[in-house]
Parts: structure tokens; sequence; C-alpha cells
């Protein structure tokens, strides 16, 4: 496996060490803060669901106005590139479309595009067993729908988060939930039914996967959720491309149902696992 120092990036038009890797300080994305990302997780050497992640940072580009350089076919060569020289089988590709160079420190001209790939870190089987305790906190994020590098509530948080002993912070707006920073979130109702928030949010990728498998064992909504509805849910987890189906166990000062993760959570969990085993074998053309 490669050393950070020993690994790849795509800077800007070609693939060099991530060592070299600039941008000039007139990019937007350093200015001003505008740019759009997306995020791919590499299992066994495959990039998972890999399509959909791709529809989905076109669409965030599109929405904020800034062109891909590179088409589809394109940007895949460059991703399978950079898997097979950097030689990581368990990692996280991230692309960064910014704004561009801009002469005025305002106005986007041509967007600049950054690709790297750094080993992948999925959460421990002892702090799945055990459940997290997350916060909440009353906002909601702007321009939702769209993966903007723009995280700094989240980050603004952070202190607050270690001060109270919490994993993630929630978001909830006139008390109205709708997602974390960087995860989706889930509830489970008394007889069963799955339920996410329907608006105000990103859809994630592994929130499609899960409402998906949860559709085919338990009843599902998607729609408005209130944060009393959340204290009093039998279950609660989170879901991302980095931590799949994490269970939520404590929000603020409340235990979640019995204190502990529950059934639908895990075998969600399960489920997914198996999902991306099947993707790999698929893509492995095992």
């Amino acid at each position: 496996m490669a050393s950070n120092d020993k690994l790849f990036a795509y800077n800007l038009d070609q693939i060099v060490p991530l060592s070299e890797a600039r941008l000039h300080i007139s990019d937007l994305s350093v200015q001003r803060g505008y740019g759009v990302f997306d995020f791919v997780k590499v299992q066994q050497g495959c990039p998972l669901f890999l399509d959909h992640y791709l529809d989905r940072f076109y669409q965030s580009a599109q929405l904020m106005h800034l062109e891909v350089p590179l088409s589809r076919v394109e940007l895949k060569q460059v991703i399978a590139d950079l898997i097979d020289r950097n030689q990581l089988p368990e990692a996280g590709i991230k692309m960064i479309l910014t704004g561009g160079y801009s002469e005025d420190g305002f106005t986007p001209l041509n967007p600049n595009l950054l690709i790297t790939q750094l080993p992948l870190t999925l959460p421990s089987a002892d702090k799945v067993a055990k459940g997290i305790t997350i916060m909440t906190h009353d906002y909601v994020r702007e321009v939702p729908e769209v993966k903007t590098i723009n995280y700094s509530m989240g980050i603004r948080l952070l202190q607050e988060q270690k001060a109270v002993g919490a994993e993630e912070v929630l978001y909830a707006k006139n008390g109205i939930v709708s997602e974390f920073p960087r995860c989706n979130f889930f509830l489970v109702t008394h007889d069963d039914t799955v339920v996410t928030p329907a608006k105000n949010i990103l859809k994630g990728i592994t929130r499609k996967n899960v409402l998906t498998l949860a559709g085919r064992r338990y009843k599902t909504e998607v729609r408005d959720i209130r944060l009393e509805e959340v204290l009093q849910a039998k279950e609660c987890f989170l879901t991302s491309t980095t931590k799949r189906v994490l269970p939520i166990v404590r929000v603020d000062d409340v235990l979640i149902g019995s204190g502990k993760p529950g059934e639908v959570s895990l075998q969600l969990l399960q489920d997914l696992v198996d999902l991306e085993e099947e993707q790999v074998a698929a893509l492995r053309g095992n």
C-alpha cells in the first residue's frame, strides 16, 4: 500500500504526485469557498456505485453554474488511472470542482478539477456495537441539494460537539430535522417503519441504497420529521459513504429506545455490506 507521500492526484489537467498538487490563491474555492465535490468509496480496488456519484457530481456542478472540464468517460478513465497508480484497495476518491481562477475574486471563470485518493477507515465494530451520541443544532444548509465545499457550520460546531461528547450534529430548523453535515438521518418507528427526511437535504447515495434495502423488509416513508418524533423513536441511525449505517443511541441528553443499537439498524447495515460485496463481485466479473 502506498504511503501518502507516494500517492498521485489529478491536478487541473494531469496526474501528478499528490505532494505537487497546487491551486493558485485566486481560485474561488480559496477566495469565496465556491465549489462542489463528491466522494466515492473504493473497495478491493473497485469504485462502488460510481455512476450514481457521477450523476450527483454533474448535477451539483450544473446547479452551481460550473462546467466539469471532463466528460463522464474521461472522468471515469482518470479515476481508473488513479486507482491503478495508487494501489489503495480500500480508499476514498474525492472529486473537487472549484469556481476557477477569478480576476475580481468573485466571478467564476474556468472551473478547476482536482481528484485525490486517500486511505479510508470505516467505523470500528466496537463503535457500531455501542452506537453513537449526537447533538442537535438549529440550522439548515444553504442550497442543501448541492454537495458544496462549504462546511463552515459543521466545522464551527466541532468544539461544541467535543465538549458534549457528540459524534455528529443533526441540523433541525423550526423543529424539522434535515441532515448532518456529512450524513443523512433515519429513524425507525415503533412499528418498524423506516423514515428519512424529504427536504432540505443532500440526497445521499448510501441513503438511496438503504431506502431500497429497507423497502424489501419494512415499510418506508420519506417525509418531514419533527424533533419530538426523533426523541420518541424506537431506533435512529445515520448513513454515509464512509460510515455506512451507524446506529444512534443518544440525541442530546435523551436515550433513543433501549439506548442500544436496534435490530433494524443492524440488519440494514448487514444488508448494505452485502450489497457492496455484490457490487465488488459484479465489477470484478466474479
